[in-house]
């Protein structure tokens, strides 16, 4: 027979990976997607020069 949570600690768990989801992971997410897109350009103009040249 299958382990069948209460209502209440399924809604507990959801409500803290909610919050994990929201404070940690994806604020997280952006700042690495945009350090290495920073990374990136640096790199490339490290060896390409800058803009304009």
């Amino acid at each position: 027979m299958a382990d069948v949570q209460p209502v209440e600690r399924r809604k507990s768990r959801e409500l803290w990976a909610f919050l994990f989801l929201t404070v940690v992971f994806w604020p997280l997410l952006a700042i690495a997607v945009v350090g290495g897109y920073g990374l990136a350009v640096w790199l490339y103009q490290l060896v390409a020069g800058p803009p304009g040249a």
